[in-house]
């Protein structure tokens, strides 16, 4: 059995007019990137805060490195670095003055520091440029800085929020590369909220999937992608009248059908078979140019899992 990170039993969290998370229970095991899941306002970012000490839960409880957030919460937070709603850096410093600062709060030897900072910004490309004034970088290269500045007093979990919003494809891009380099390497656990779901499925090996403060679902990527149903077929040609798509709709074998301009998407249930789907098409006159076989991907199953919950 694994060791865990962090589990939640029934965490409940109350503000004067909401309930912001309700009732949430899930395990994550270290070593491990875990995505927690959801739209703006779902409860994302509350619920690090109670995971983290800084809010008291209304109801249920949580560990974290086997510590209880209500009573060991200090304990928590020295053991943790978070990256959360604002970077922490100082941007008329330079990087290795933004992080020698941290160190010296961690309380970090002069020897220490030298080695986190040159292993930290050299392990993110930052190392030839750590004498520049942090003010005058892009917004990705500063939010590197700041996950060097959350993982300098080599903390066993980390708790980023949102990491790579409102970056640019090529730097999200890298900080993702970096990220994945640094859990294989260092074996720290990372926390990821995100609405970026491409970014989930890239980086997660377990997610966890919120709305309005309720837990939907939680597994493996593929797991979730599963709850879709078996194969999904892409299928391109001409006639698909309002009364086939009727149709494939009210079969049994079938899941859930979109139409997209001149293709149609068909998620079967499991045990559906795409040679019955694609004769049925071709009996009721439709004229298929191709066929492609597939998955779903994790974010079209976060929104069936979206939708399922607002009917």
């Amino acid at each position: 059995m694994s060791v865990l990170a962090i589990r939640t039993n029934q965490l409940s969290r109350d503000f004067i007019l909401t309930r912001a998370v309700d009732s949430v229970s899930f395990e994550v095991p270290q070593g491990i990137v875990f995505g927690f899941l959801g739209p703006n306002g779902s409860g994302k970012t509350t619920t690090i805060r109670l995971l983290l000490g800084l809010l008291d839960p209304t109801e249920g409880e949580a560990q974290v490195l086997g510590f209880d957030t209500r009573s060991q919460s200090q304990s928590i937070r020295e053991n943790c670095g978070a990256l959360l709603e604002h970077t922490g850096l100082y941007e008329r410093m330079s990087a290795e003055d933004n992080l020698d600062f941290y160190g010296r709060i961690w309380h970090l030897s002069a020897q220490e520091r030298q080695q986190r900072i040159k292993s930290l910004l050299g392990e993110l490309g930052l190392w030839e440029r750590r004498a520049e004034k942090v003010g005058n970088w892009s917004r990705g290269m500063k939010q590197k800085l700041a996950v060097a500045r959350a993982l300098l007093h080599q903390p066993r979990l980390v708790f980023l929020d949102e990491p790579t919003a409102g970056l640019d494809p090529v730097a999200a891009a890298a900080l993702r590369e970096d990220l994945a380099a640094l859990v294989e390497q260092r074996g720290v656990t990372v926390f990821l909220t995100t609405h970026n779901l491409n970014e989930a499925e890239r980086l997660c090996a377990r997610v966890a999937v919120i709305d309005k403060g309720k837990l939907l679902a939680t597994g493996s990527p593929d797991e979730l992608r599963a709850r879709q149903g078996g194969q999904r077929l892409e299928i391109h040609g001409r006639g698909f009248s309002e009364m086939i798509i009727s149709g494939l709709h009210q079969r049994g074998d079938i899941a859930r059908v979109t139409r997209e301009n001149q293709h149609l998407l068909v998620d079967l249930k499991e045990g559906g078979e795409s040679a019955a789907i694609v004769n049925y098409l071709v009996q009721s006159g439709v004229e298929i140019e191709e066929v492609r076989k597939g998955k779903a991907s994790l974010e079209e199953a976060f929104l069936t899992l979206l939708e399922e919950e607002n009917d």
